[in-house]
């Protein structure tokens, strides 16, 4: 595979098949058409209609607006509509992370096509032949990716935590790194995507960081999430990436954007601007 076909693969979406979701003037979402038609069984909370579905709430804070939606999700996992839930709540916001105008639970955010973030940690250690990345297998029984390669650290951004708290708690909890050591990392920008899935519409932003480690430093896993760390030289990486898809597909983009903050993909590659662009998508 080439390293472009992974952000192609990231942002395979049709938004033709799909309709707004909004609240008074905010787009707050994007609804598949055919989910879009149930929702007139909740007419008290939605307005249908062929071009758009509104969002109705009323209350003075998220808490207050949220609570019917949510409630409607659990009404929608007993009918069988609704696999699971997690009982972590995301921002649904129609920009940034401090506009929220209501929380939903994160397994429900693809389905209503909601903004969704996340952090990811390249953990990496300067060696003497080279620099060298921390890579993670995920267990067999995740719900998720089961047995993909993965982050050393990658999690998603619950409402009302800080970045920097929810790094430090991500990175003790995936990897067993303390908090003076999770502390060192380096915000180093961000990448987005658009991904069509049987779910629904997944509009993401990943916050990226990198985190140089100790040589005599080992992660460990204390959530059950992944099953074993290696180190690999950068090299490997890329060669993996070049063999096929082994890793969790948006950990590709967060690879493929450090391997060109460090020079490892250079401006002589024949995609190179196609990649720096193909990080950044705007989001619908």
């Amino acid at each position: 595979m080439k390293y472009r076909d992974y952000i192609d693969q990231c942002n395979r979406h049709d938004l033709a098949d799909f309709i707004p979701l909004t609240f008074e003037r905010h787009r707050i979402g994007y609804l598949r058409s055919t989910f879009a038609r149930t929702l007139g069984a909740w007419e008290t909370l939605f307005r249908v209609t062929p071009g758009k579905v509104e969002l109705i709430a009323r209350g003075d804070d998220v808490g207050e607006r949220s609570h019917p939606w949510n409630q409607m999700l659990k009404e929608m996992m007993a009918q069988g509509a609704l696999e699971y839930l997690t009982g972590e709540p995301y921002p649904v916001t129609p920009a940034g992370r401090d506009q929220a105008l209501f929380v939903i639970d994160r397994a429900a955010a693809p389905l209503f096509g909601i903004r969704a973030f996340g952090q990811h940690v390249n953990g990496f250690v300067r060696a003497a032949d080279g620099l060298k990345l921390w890579v993670g297998k995920r267990s067999a029984d995740r719900r998720n990716f089961p047995g993909k390669l993965d982050h050393l650290v990658a999690g998603g951004l619950p409402y009302a935590v800080s970045l920097r708290d929810n790094l430090v708690k991500e990175c003790w909890e995936e990897a067993g790194i303390p908090a003076e050591i999770a502390g060192r990392a380096i915000s180093v920008g961000a990448v987005t995507y658009v991904a069509e899935s049987a779910r629904g519409l997944k509009p993401d932003t990943l916050f990226c960081y990198d985190l140089e480690l100790p040589p005599n430093f080992t992660p460990r896993c204390t959530d059950g999430e992944v099953e074993a760390f290696e180190l690999w030289p950068v090299e490997r990486v890329m060669e993996t990436l070049e063999a096929g898809a082994s890793f969790k597909l948006n950990c590709n983009l967060v690879i493929i954007d450090f391997l060109i903050r460090h020079g490892y993909i250079s401006p002589e590659h024949e995609d190179y601007l196609f990649l720096v662009n193909g990080l950044h998508p705007s989001l619908p």
